[in-house]
């Protein structure tokens, strides 16, 4: 099959599009022809290497996989080949304390064909195209769980988001306004703050040449006059970190799910404990974070925002654009 690959961890110039074997079908599992894969920031720790994660070598990334049953494990019962698939990427044996990530720790689907266990699969809706379930797992599953399942967002509410331009901060944008949220959305460039008010995002702020803590505070007022945000989501961190804590009203909620920027990020402790704020962890998703995401596109309430569609041969160049964050929304890649 073709894939594309690396056989050491490294820069864009590890990547490799070539042959590599078909992979076997163990007991219990499956084999997927992918139809349509998509970026996210996963891959590029996965070829870069990361601390304490063995990842397997040559590496295939790809967390996010839509596609058709190919064939079937043994003791595989319930799906059938050609059944139309998005399997959650990971899996837990909490017994056991083992976990594994498509695309991370083992091969993923930047492939014409990946494998994953039976108990991962999700049925994909006939009305549901390959490209839109594939935005879904890791970003708008990971913007789900973060905003609904862990911090409960409420109908009035208002909330900033960080990012917003790429993958999970669309799907912040997105689910937040469906949520009945009056949405800030912060993006890089002019052009890129226009395509979140068309989005659906009700105030934008360029953080290139604005200050968001000063655009929130010239904004809403000063933290003890009830200036801030009810909820500020940041999955970049880094140097964003403390001006998003200063954007967050009293008792209100700074959610983080990531740290693309990096990990290292200043405390301002002051207003940490003046603001009461609440700090929520959020990662990854589950099955059921995911499956609410594929019902809400299949009743039109929810559309994934896609930036260009690319066959695998293809893939490199859209992963050297994905890397310079020269995109908005979700880059697909269709085998």
């Amino acid at each position: 099959m073709k894939a594309v690959y690396f056989e050491e961890h490294g820069d864009l110039s590890v990547l490799r599009y070539g042959d590599r074997p078909m992979p076997d079908v163990a007991d219990g599992w499956v084999r997927i022809r992918v139809r349509a894969t998509s970026f996210n920031h996963a891959d590029l720790f996965a070829r870069r290497g990361m601390p304490g994660i063995k990842v397997e070598l040559p590496g295939i990334t790809g967390m996010d996989c839509a596609g058709d049953i190919d064939a079937l494990g043994a003791g595989v019962n319930g799906w059938g080949v050609g059944d139309r698939v998005l399997p959650i990427s990971h899996h837990v044996d909490w017994d056991n304390g083992k976990f594994d990530m498509l695309g991370e720790n083992r091969n993923g689907a930047m492939a014409e064909y990946c494998v994953v266990r039976a108990s991962q699969l999700i049925k994909l809706p006939d009305n549901v195209s390959y490209e839109d379930a594939a935005c879904l797992p890791c970003a708008y599953g990971t913007a789900y769980r973060m905003l609904h399942t862990r911090g409960q967002i409420q109908a009035g509410q208002s909330i900033l988001i960080l990012g917003a331009s790429g993958g999970v901060g669309n799907a912040c944008v997105q689910l937040a306004k469906a949520a009945g949220l009056h949405v800030v959305a912060a993006a890089g460039d002019d052009a890129k703050c226009q395509r979140l008010l068309a989005l659906g995002a009700d105030e934008a702020i360029n953080y290139s040449t604005t200050a968001i803590d000063g655009w929130v505070k010239k904004k809403t007022g000063s933290l003890l006059r009830g200036g801030g945000m009810d909820v500020v989501v940041n999955f970049t961190a880094g140097d964003t970190w403390m001006p998003s804590m200063r954007c967050v009203k009293r008792f209100g909620k700074l959610l983080c799910c990531g740290g693309t920027g990096g990990y290292q990020a200043v405390t301002d402790i002051p207003y940490l404990f003046m603001s009461e704020m609440s700090i929520i962890g959020s990662t990854g998703w589950t099955m059921e974070d995911q499956k609410a995401c594929i019902d809400l596109v299949a009743s039109g309430r929810l559309k994934p925002v896609i930036d260009r569609v690319v066959p695998l041969p293809g893939a490199i160049d859209a992963c050297a654009a994905f890397e310079k964050r020269d995109f908005f929304g979700k880059i697909i890649v269709a085998p």
